[in-house]
C-alpha cells in the first residue's frame, strides 16, 4: 500500500509537468529545447542503465537491453518513414488530380464561360496530417505505458525494501514531472488538440497508480522489464533527437534553445544523482 501512495505524488508531479508545458505560449521552442534535454537526459541517465541491469545477458555478443534499445529506435523510425512515404504518396495524387481537374475546368469555362477555377479543393493533406497526429499518439500511449512501467518500479522496489523503494520512488517522481511536460508537448507536436492532449496526459498521471497497484498482485519479472525499458529508451531518443529538437530550432535562433537542451540534461543528472 505503501507503493500506491507514493504512486499518489506521481500522480501529482505528472499533471504539474503537463500543467508547465500548457502555458508557454510563444516559448514553444524554448520548451521543446528543454523537453529534448530532458528525454534525453533519462535515456542516458535512468533506462539504459537500468536496462541494462536487469537485462544483461547477451546475444551475439550484445546485451539484450541494446537490442532492444535499437529496436525501439528501428520501431519509431519505420512507423515515422511509412507515415511520410503515405503522405507524400497522397500529395503527388493530390496534385496530379488537381492538375486534371483544372485542365478539365480549363475547358469546360472555355465552353459554358465558367471560371476555370471553379473546382473542389482535395483533403489529401489533411489525411497526411492526421498521419501526424496518429504519430503524436503512439507517442503519448507509449510514455503512458512507461509510466505504467514506473510504478511497476515503485511497487517492485518496495518489494525489495523500504530504503530501495524509498530511492526508486524519489527518482520516479521527480522524472514524473518531466513524463507529464512530455506527454503534453509531443502529443500537442504532432497537431493533436488540447483536449486529446489532456486526456492523454490524465492518462499519463494515472498509471503510475495503475502500475503500483498491480504490483500488489503479483512479482515482476527483472528481465521483462529491462528489456522494455531498453526499448522504450530507443523509442524516446528517437522522438528526441528526430522530432523534438529540429522542431525546436527551425524557427528561433538555436543558442538560448540549446542551453535549454543542456538544462534539461543537466537537471535530469542532478535528480537522478540525488535520488541514487
Amino acid at each position: 500500500m505503501t507503493a500506491v501512495l507514493v504512486a499518489a505524488g506521481a500522480f501529482l508531479m505528472t499533471l504539474i509537468g503537463g500543467w508547465v508545458a500548457q502555458r508557454t505560449g510563444d516559448r514553444r521552442h524554448l520548451v521543446l529545447g528543454f523537453a529534448a534535454g530532458l528525454m534525453l537526459g533519462v535515456v542516458a541517465f535512468d533506462l539504459l542503465p537500468e536496462a541494462l541491469h536487469q537485462a544483461p545477458e547477451e546475444v551475439h555478443g550484445v546485451p539484450q537491453a541494446l537490442l532492444m534499445f535499437a529496436a525501439g529506435f528501428l520501431t519509431i523510425h519505420i512507423i515515422e518513414r511509412a507515415v511520410a512515404i503515405h503522405r507524400g504518396h497522397e500529395e503527388e495524387y493530390a496534385e496530379h488530380s488537381h492538375g486534371q481537374r483544372r485542365a478539365s475546368g480549363h475547358a469546360h469555362g472555355h465552353a459554358h464561360g465558367g471560371s476555370p477555377h471553379d473546382v473542389a479543393p482535395h483533403n489529401g493533406s489533411q489525411r497526411g496530417v492526421n498521419g501526424h497526429q496518429g504519430v503524436g499518439l503512439t507517442a503519448a500511449l507509449a510514455l503512458v505505458g512507461h509510466s505504467v512501467m514506473d510504478g511497476f518500479a515503485i511497487g517492485a522496489a518496495f518489494q525489495a525494501g523500504t530504503t530501495v523503494g524509498t530511492v526508486v520512488a524519489i527518482a520516479v517522481v521527480a522524472h514524473d514531472f518531466a513524463d507529464g511536460f512530455n506527454t503534453y508537448t509531443i502529443t500537442r507536436l504532432y497537431g493533436n488538440n488540447k483536449r486529446r492532449a489532456l486526456a492523454l496526459l490524465a492518462a499519463d498521471a494515472l498509471a503510475p497508480v495503475t502500475g503500483a497497484a498491480i504490483t500488489l498482485l503479483f512479482t515482476i519479472s527483472e528481465h521483462l522489464l529491462g528489456l522494455y525499458l531498453g526499448f522504450f529508451a530507443g523509442f524516446l531518443l528517437y522522438l528526441a533527437t528526430s522530432d523534438i529538437l529540429p522542431e525546436a530550432h527551425s524557427p528561433h535562433p538555436s543558442r538560448t534553445t540549446l542551453l535549454c537542451t543542456l538544462g534539461g540534461v543537466g537537471f535530469m543528472w542532478l535528480v537522478i544523482g540525488f535520488a541514487s
